[in-house]
């Protein structure tokens, strides 16, 4: 009796890793909130699934899936402006500009200061806690980007033409998440159960609704106004 339960204990196993992982994509629509018109960018939007099956949902993303993240600062930008990570991931800030940089978040989300540092070096920030920690430099208030903490490695992000593609779904029961920088409304932003079955790609169509005016005015890290030298090429 007993090899026999050890046996079936171990065919299931079995079964349950050679689950088939698909790749489930579908599509974001994006409208200007007050013009009701489809942007011509769709690019931006994270889409991420949340394991709701318990097996799943105890396994923990990070350590079930390492990834290396970074965050480059090239030509007084951040690339990319936006990065999906697990919560618990630690993500690299090299220098590639001849100049130097001071990398700050201290609004929302992970609150960091990684002072000057000069061209060819890099530091390393952990993202420990979920949301969204906005990025910027300084020394160059042109420089912003978004570094978004979700629990889970599901993660997908729209290209121009709206379309999302996540890798290696199991089938089970997830809740699906969005997140949009420029979301009119954020916290009305879709959430919802899906189930993916063994043969389905598609979780279809989802609308979101986007700010009209985009202000990309933002105080350095002291909470004043930059000094309008620093826009000179220089540094």
């Amino acid at each position: 009796m007993k090899r026999v339960f050890i046996t079936a204990t171990l065919m299931l196993l079995l079964t349950s890793l050679a689950a088939p992982q698909e790749r489930l994509a579908g599509f974001v629509e994006v409208r200007d909130e007050l013009k009701h018109e489809v942007l011509k960018d769709q690019s931006g939007v994270a889409v991420w699934l949340v394991p709701l099956d318990p097996d799943e949902a105890r396994i923990s993303p990070v350590s079930a899936h390492p990834t290396q993240y970074q965050m480059l600062q090239h030509d007084k930008r951040f690339e990319p402006h936006l990065l999906v990570v697990p919560v618990g991931s630690s993500v690299k800030f090299p220098n590639l500009d001849p100049w130097f940089h001071n990398v700050f978040s201290l609004y929302r989300g992970k609150r960091f200061d990684l002072g000057l540092y000069q061209a060819g070096s890099q530091k390393t920030v952990q993202f420990d806690r979920p949301g969204a920690s906005y990025i910027f430099c300084n020394i160059h208030p042109e420089m912003s980007a978004v570094v978004l903490a979700v629990e889970s490695h599901l993660i997908g992000i729209s290209d121009r033409t709206g379309h999302v593609s996540i890798s290696d779904v199991p089938p089970g029961r997830y809740r699906l998440h969005l997140w949009y920088e420029f979301a009119a409304n954020p916290s009305q932003l879709e959430s919802h159960e899906i189930t993916v079955g063994a043969s389905d790609t598609s979780f279809g169509r989802l609308e979101i609704a986007a700010k009209t005016n985009r202000d990309p005015k933002h105080k350095n890290k002291y909470g004043q106004d930059y000094d309008p030298e620093s826009m000179t090429p220089e540094y």
